[in-house]
């Protein structure tokens, strides 16, 4: 099958090899979890539990009232130690429910039940009682997703994992490419939909030979192998890349009639349908420079950088740098005490020699940023009106149709932080926003 692509974009080097063949591992339990009552776009959600209380795994503990939300439940058995405001790894200051664990803990059991009479709707409210959010990283709720205000013809199963180091997605294909199938049969039947398109970059041939076998006799699935390119993951690439369907400005995935979820959010969807399993832990990988064990570790939500790391094996003793995500679109950490939410894939430790520091310069016009731009914007034009506090000029030129990829900083010869100048101007454009419609006292 031909090698499918999107204009723009750059070529990275992968740095998957530290572990790409290193199979999904628990690591130790953690005695303390901190747990966001915000790990999803949305309303954050209120405490269902107090100081003192004794919680079970899989017991919500979080739950708000907004539409666009979705409840938090506790990975272990413990007592409530404190409810406090810390700060999450999104860098928001987040109410978090800290639980004692339980020194020894009893896993709790979540047999297979037959599923086939279930209604869209059934399926639908077992995903948002599980909490499942998308896992690729913007962590919206599923349920959301998956009530399009349109019809859809396509969803998308997206396995491209394009941002360099991380490898738990590729894992999770190669390890549970049952139990994505069936989430992906799952949210096919809430949709409405006949076609799924199973979609992975070529640099993890051994997952694409892997669908192929299992989805050969399955009709309506095909596994389509695509450009190693970023960021091919991007929904709007993505959807493109796939099947030639362009997203209009403003617009979403449904409006061309497709929709889109991860590999990850896939099995957690088998997982909540199935078993009614709520989402609390996931698959993270651990790598970089400046990690002594490299891998892919199933970790509880809620668990601290520092466990993670210390029970991994530690950092080197020159590590100087901790990111949570991706390399390109991932948050620098100030600290190892912040806790892993639904939506963190990697954790990343670098070391000096990895790293390069240098000032920013003026723009040379050389048009490389808009050559590789994969959204077709000027993040010259948006980076320069920006740097002059001129927000609203920016948001003339694009900014808030920027995704913040960094592929523009990527090949900047001018180490120009483009993707914080578009941060810059949406928060302006925020504060614009609330300012005008602010109600008089």
């Amino acid at each position: 099958m031909m090698v499918k692509s999107f204009s723009g974009g750059v070529y990275l080097p992968h740095y998957k090899h530290l572990t790409e063949a290193k199979p999904i591992e628990r690591l130790p339990l953690p005695l303390e979890l901190i747990i966001p009552l915000k790990q999803h776009t949305g309303a954050p959600c209120e405490a269902l539990v107090a100081v003192g209380d004794r919680v079970k795994a899989g017991q919500k503990i979080g739950e708000s009232r907004s539409p666009v939300s979705a409840p938090v439940h506790s990975p272990l058995n413990g007592i409530v130690k404190e409810i406090v405001t810390r700060q999450s790894v999104t860098g928001e200051m987040v109410e978090c429910v800290v639980i004692a664990c339980d020194s020894e803990q009893e896993m709790a059991v979540y047999p297979a039940e037959d599923v086939s009479s279930l209604s869209a709707q059934e399926i639908k409210d077992r995903i948002r009682e599980a909490g499942v959010v998308g896992m690729g990283g913007a962590a919206f709720p599923t349920y959301m997703k998956l009530s399009p205000p349109k019809h859809v013809d396509t969803l998308i199963i997206n396995g491209c994992e394009c941002e360099p180091f991380l490898t738990c997605d590729h894992r999770l294909m190669l390890e549970r490419v049952s139990d994505i199938i069936v989430g992906a049969r799952l949210i096919a039947k809430v949709l409405g939909v006949s076609k799924i398109v199973f979609a992975v970059e070529t640099n993890k041939q051994d997952a694409l030979d892997l669908l192929n076998e299992k989805i050969r006799d399955e009709e309506g699935m095909e596994a389509v192998p695509l450009d190693i390119k970023y960021p091919q993951g991007s929904e709007k690439q993505l959807i493109y890349a796939v099947s030639q369907r362009v997203i209009p400005t403003g617009k979403l995935p449904y409006d061309v009639g497709v929709v889109v979820q991860n590999v990850a959010t896939a099995a957690a969807v088998k997982d909540a349908v199935v078993h009614r399993r709520p989402l609390m832990e996931r698959v993270v990988t651990l790598t970089g420079s400046g990690v002594k064990n490299p891998g892919n570790y199933l970790v509880p939500v809620g668990t601290t950088l520092r466990h993670v790391v210390e029970a991994a094996g530690g950092l080197n003793d020159n590590a100087v740098k901790i990111i949570v995500g991706g390399p390109m679109t991932g948050r620098a950490q100030s600290g190892l005490d912040v806790p892993l939410i639904k939506g963190s894939g990697g954790i990343l430790a670098f070391d000096e020699d990895f790293l390069t520091e240098q000032d920013y310069l003026a723009c040379v016009r050389c048009g490389k940023c808009v050559e590789h731009c994969p959204m077709l914007l000027y993040p010259n034009y948006i980076g320069q009106y920006a740097e002059l506090g001129r927000y609203e000029m920016a948001e003339n030129w694009g900014a808030k149709d920027c995704f913040e990829c960094g592929a523009c900083v990527y090949v900047c010869p001018s180490s120009r932080p483009i993707v914080n100048f578009v941060r810059q101007t949406k928060a302006a454009a925020a504060k614009r926003h609330r300012e005008s419609t602010r109600q008089p006292i």
